[in-house]
């Protein structure tokens, strides 16, 4: 559930999905997590799960989301506040 600005240092409460940007992320459940939902040892495929971050107005002017397998979810300067500063 989403209940804060994806960015750490914004303390903004989500309360309307019409204010800020909400974002979808796809990523990989894991062949652990099918196992310990007792699929047994052999599992036929890694589970998919989706995780949904929110950003404030104010932060999802200048900011975006990224993720990647290793690290998660990150938040980066968005490529339109990077162009504009340029």
């Amino acid at each position: 559930m989403v209940s804060k600005c994806a960015n750490p240092d914004c303390t903004a409460a989500f309360r309307y999905l019409h204010v800020g940007r909400l974002f979808r992320f796809e990523t990989s459940g894991g062949w652990e997590r099918r196992r310990a939902m007792g699929e047994g040892e052999v599992p036929r495929k890694c589970m998919r799960r989706i995780e949904f971050y929110w950003l404030c107005e104010n932060c999802a002017a200048t900011m975006t989301l990224a993720y990647q397998p290793d690290v998660g979810i990150s938040v980066r300067p968005s490529g339109q506040a990077a162009s504009a500063t340029a």
